[in-house]
C-alpha cells in the first residue's frame, strides 16, 4: 500500500464497515481480505488503544439481505448493529446474474434493481451510521449523464437522490463524464482509473514487449476515451492515436445513432504494438471493428484494455474475432460482474482491482487525502523499469 507512513499516524473518522449488495459479493469478500492483511501488519497509533475499539478485526463486512416478497416487493435488513460506524456501500448495478421471484415468474435483477437495493440498504442504515459512502465501481446510468433533447438525466438524479439519503462520498471508476458530479456538489466524489493495473496485467501475462515510442502506440477507440489515452500513452513514454467514429446521426438503431465507419487520426502503426484504451466493453461490435483495422493498417498486435468488460451480447464475436487474429489479449477488471466463461478464454486478462479499493477504503477512513492512491504515475515507471530490467537479463 502506498504512504503507509500517513496511515501510520492518522485517526479513523469511526469503525470501518463494508456493506455489499449480493452484487457485489465475491469483489467484497476479496476486499475484505486485503483490508483485514492491511489493519493487522499497519503500526497505527490507534491499533492498540482502546478508545479505537474495533481498528483491527477478523471481518469487516456487515450481514445484511434484501428479500423479496411474492409480488417482487423487497425490504433492507441489517443483521447487526450499524451504529457509530464509517460504513462503505458497495454494488455492483451491472450484475445480471442475480435472479428473483415475482408471481410465480424468474426475474434477473436490472441496474434499476441494484440501485433500489442500495436505496434500501441505505435506508436502513439511516441515523444509525456515522457516516455513509457509497462504492459503484460502474455509475448507475452513467451514458445517461447529459440532456440533448425531451429526454430524462438519469445519473445525475441518481447521484442528487444518494445525496439527500445522506450520502457524503461517491467512489467510482472511469466514470462516462465524471462532470456528473455537479448534480451533488457539496458531497465528495472521487472517479478513479486503472491504467496502473492494466499496464501490470498486461506486462505479466506478454514477456517480451517492448515499451517505447519505436515499438508501441496507444490507441483511443473514440474522442470520448482520448483522455485517458493521451493520458496512458504519456506514462509509458509511447505516440497516442484516435479513432473518430462516423455516426449517420438520420437514423436511431437501439436508441443510438449507428456507426458508419471509423476514421483513424495519427501516425503510421505499421509493425508496433496497440493498446487500445478504454472505459467499456458493451456488446463489443465497435472494439472489434477497430481491432480489425488496427490489423489492416498492419499492426503488430493489438491489446484491448476496458475498465468494464460488459459482453452485453455474449463472447461468440469475439471468440471469432480472435480466431481471424484481429486482437491478441483482452484486458478488464473485476470490478462488474465477469461471464464465468469469460476466464476459460485464451484471450482473457483480469486486471485485479480488490487491493486497490481496500486501499482506498483504508485511506478514506482515516480521513487521508486521495492523491496517496490516485496518482499512479510512479508505480508504473517503476514496474516499467522492473520488467525493463528483467527483459535485458533474458537477452
Amino acid at each position: 500500500m502506498p504512504n503507509l507512513h500517513e496511515l501510520e499516524a492518522a485517526i479513523p473518522v469511526a469503525p470501518l464497515k463494508i456493506v455489499a449488495t449480493e452484487s457485489a459479493a465475491k469483489l467484497a469478500d476479496s476486499i475484505n481480505r486485503y483490508l483485514i492483511e492491511f489493519r493487522k501488519t499497519v503500526n497505527n497509533l490507534a491499533k492498540n488503544d482502546p478508545a479505537f475499539q474495533g481498528y483491527v478485526e477478523d471481518n469487516y463486512l456487515a450481514q445484511v439481505s434484501c428479500p423479496r416478497f411474492g409480488t417482487g416487493e423487497g425490504k433492507g435488513v441489517f443483521h447487526e448493529s450499524i451504529r457509530g460506524k464509517d460504513v462503505f456501500f458497495l454494488v455492483d448495478v451491472c450484475n445480471h446474474s442475480i435472479t428473483y421471484r415475482m408471481n410465480g415468474y424468474i426475474n434477473h435483477k436490472s441496474p434499476d434493481d441494484h440501485y433500489q437495493d442500495l436505496k434500501r440498504l441505505i435506508a436502513a442504515s439511516y441515523g444509525k451510521a456515522h457516516r455513509i459512502n457509497v462504492i459503484m465501481p460502474f455509475l448507475y446510468e452513467g451514458r445517461q449523464h447529459k440532456r440533448s433533447g425531451r429526454e430524462s438525466l438519469d445519473c445525475a438524479y441518481a447521484i442528487k437522490e444518494l445525496s439527500h439519503m445522506g450520502v457524503s462520498n461517491f467512489i467510482t471508476f472511469d466514470a462516462h463524464d465524471p462532470r456528473v458530479q455537479n448534480a451533488a456538489p457539496l458531497a465528495g466524489f472521487d472517479n478513479f482509473i486503472p491504467p496502473y493495473q492494466f499496464i501490470r496485467a498486461l506486462l505479466h501475462t506478454e514477456k517480451h514487449l517492448i515499451i517505447d515510442k519505436y515499438h508501441t502506440v496507444v490507441i483511443s477507440p473514440d474522442e470520448g476515451a482520448l483522455d485517458r489515452a493521451v493520458y496512458f500513452a504519456n506514462v509509458l513514454g509511447v505516440d497516442t492515436g484516435m479513432f473518430y467514429k462516423r455516426r449517420d446521426y438520420s437514423t436511431i438503431i437501439n436508441g443510438k445513432n449507428p456507426i458508419v465507419a471509423h476514421e483513424f487520426l495519427g501516425d503510421n502503426i505499421d509493425g508496433k504494438d496497440v493498446i487500445i484504451i478504454d472505459d467499456m466493453i458493451s456488446s463489443g461490435g465497435s472494439m472489434i471493428d477497430t481491432a480489425k483495422q488496427l490489423k489492416s493498417m498492419n499492426a503488430k498486435r493489438v491489446f484491448i484494455c476496458c475498465t468494464f468488460g460488459l459482453f452485453t451480447d455474449g463472447l461468440k464475436a469475439f471468440d471469432e474475432a480472435y480466431e481471424k487474429c484481429y486482437f491478441d489479449k483482452i484486458v478488464t477488471t473485476n470490478l462488474t460482474y465477469q461471464l464465468p466463461e469469460l476466464k476459460d478464454r485464451p484471450y482473457y486478462v483480469e486486471a485485479d482491482m480488490s487491493k486497490f479499493l481496500a486501499s482506498i477504503i483504508d485511506f478514506m477512513n482515516h480521513d487521508s487525502s486521495m492523491a496517496n492512491v490516485s496518482t499512479p504515475t510512479e508505480k508504473i515507471h517503476e514496474i516499467l523499469a522492473k520488467y525493463n530490467n528483467r527483459e535485458e537479463l533474458l537477452l
